[in-house]
């Protein structure tokens, strides 16, 4: 199997600059593992590694994705694995790193997507049905149809609600139930997984100072052309936290102050159910990044795993 390396951890626990020491020392490369990040034009709230920070390391999976359109976990999966196929064959490192935990545990577990669910006529549907009627009505069948995969959702997550509901609808199964089954394909990697886990007060700290540095950088301005380019709150790529609330505060519905505190509510209730997510997986070393020595805490067991 293939080694690669898995950088997890909530927003603003510092997941870019731990995966670029990484990279570094062992002659690796980036593949982003972040929902909003894939688009392109949205910077700020997404948190996109600047060139700075990207060090010279190549990153893939980042600003490719038109604003306008969908992206589905189908096609992260389809063209991540090319990347890492990519990256293998130049003798580099795969270095997944990301906080979307959907993207990561469906390429780590080769998890694979009918080609049916490819087919956009009842995902355009269910996203019409959710501008008409709400996303509640479509939360409320997926809990009747799957209550263990809706337990795992949040009940104003559209996305992937939608998804679970699509899936549904194409093949006949539940999400966990196709999860289920292609786990039975074996995975081509043999991952070594870190967790970035700040102790909560200092994450919360983190995720405030970035919320103030994201308005300093121009935020409000970045979502304002946004919307002038056409984007409207309902599409996927505007579900990202800050963006969504910056145009509740564009269309007059509350206050600059309200709105970032918003952000940072929304932010720090985010970086909650991450951490939920990923605990779930017993295969994360977990790490405190601001502890002394982090790095060479992984560096030591890395070492250990692949002698």
């Amino acid at each position: 199997m293939n080694r690669i390396v898995v950088v997890a951890g909530p927003t603003a626990s510092g997941k870019t600059a731990i995966a670029v020491q990484l990279a570094q020392h062992f002659g690796g490369e980036v593949v982003s593992a972040d929902s909003i990040q894939i688009y392109k034009e949205l910077n700020i709230a997404s948190a996109k590694p600047s060139v700075e920070e990207m060090q010279g390391i190549p990153h893939h999976m980042l600003d490719f994705v038109s604003p306008f359109d969908r992206f589905s976990v189908a096609e992260y999966v389809k063209q991540a694995k090319v990347c890492i196929d990519g990256i293998l064959d130049r003798g580099h490192l795969p270095i997944i790193a990301g906080g979307t935990g959907l993207y990561i545990s469906s390429l780590v577990d080769n998890v694979e997507f009918a080609e049916s669910e490819m087919d956009t006529a009842v995902r355009d549907r269910l996203w019409q049905e959710a501008e008409e009627k709400g996303i509640e009505i479509l939360y409320d069948r997926l809990l009747t149809i799957a209550p263990k995969a809706a337990a795992n959702i949040h009940p104003n997550n559209q996305k992937r609600v939608i998804r679970a509901l699509e899936i549904f609808e194409t093949t006949g199964m539940t999400l966990t139930e196709q999860n289920e089954r292609s786990k039975l394909n074996p995975s081509p990697y043999d991952p070594f997984m870190v967790m970035l886990c700040p102790p909560r007060e200092l994450l919360y700290e983190r995720i405030e100072k970035r919320v103030d540095n994201m308005v300093a950088e121009g935020l409000f301005e970045e979502a304002k052309a946004l919307k002038e380019m056409g984007l409207s709150k309902e599409l996927q790529s505007m579900q990202g936290i800050g963006y969504k609330e910056v145009f509740d505060y564009l269309n007059g519905d509350v206050s600059r102050e309200e709105c970032i505190e918003e952000i940072k509510k929304a932010t720090r209730r985010y970086a909650k159910r991450q951490l939920t997510w990923f605990r779930r997986d017993e295969r994360y070393l977990w790490i405190n990044p601001l502890e002394e020595g982090a790095l060479q805490k992984i560096l030591e067991a890395f070492t250990w795993k692949n002698p």
